[in-house]
């Protein structure tokens, strides 16, 4: 198994950064609403080993690899939030729910941002995605 750096740096490495951005969000953002379940437990943290969930992070995504499957899923540790220690529970729901999300989209940007100003180039994308998946060494 040949796993070099460009697959890694362009397919693990983001969704690395994403998983981590998006589960801290929702625990921060829960923990600045009165809840700090998440907080207490460390998971309002950047450090991506603790939000990796041994099956749905590694294995499910593993499995779906070598089986060839048309697509991928998987998931991380769910962030544990007590609705009822939000101050205001209803509205608070509804912005730790988009807290996650809201923090993929941004880092999409800044992303795309820092592409379009170092100026990269990107290949073109197929209907069934990029056309660099068919060529993932893993």
């Amino acid at each position: 198994m040949n796993i070099n750096l460009y697959a890694i740096s362009v397919w693990v490495l983001p969704l690395l950064i994403a998983i981590t951005f998006h589960e801290a969000a929702h625990g921060f953002v829960a923990h600045r609403l009165g809840d700090d379940t998440a907080y207490n437990l460390g998971r309002v943290s950047f450090n991506p080993l603790r939000h990796i969930d041994p099956f749905g992070t590694l294995l499910l995504p593993a499995m779906l690899l070598m089986a060839h499957s048309p697509f991928l899923f998987g998931y991380a540790k769910p962030v544990p939030v007590k609705f009822a220690a939000l101050r205001n529970p209803r509205l608070g729901m509804v912005l730790v729910a988009l807290a996650g999300p809201a923090t993929n989209i941004a880092l999409a940007l800044v992303a795309a941002a820092a592409f379009h100003v170092l100026g990269g180039s990107c290949q073109p994308m197929s209907r069934s995605g990029p056309s660099t998946i068919s060529k993932m060494p893993f």
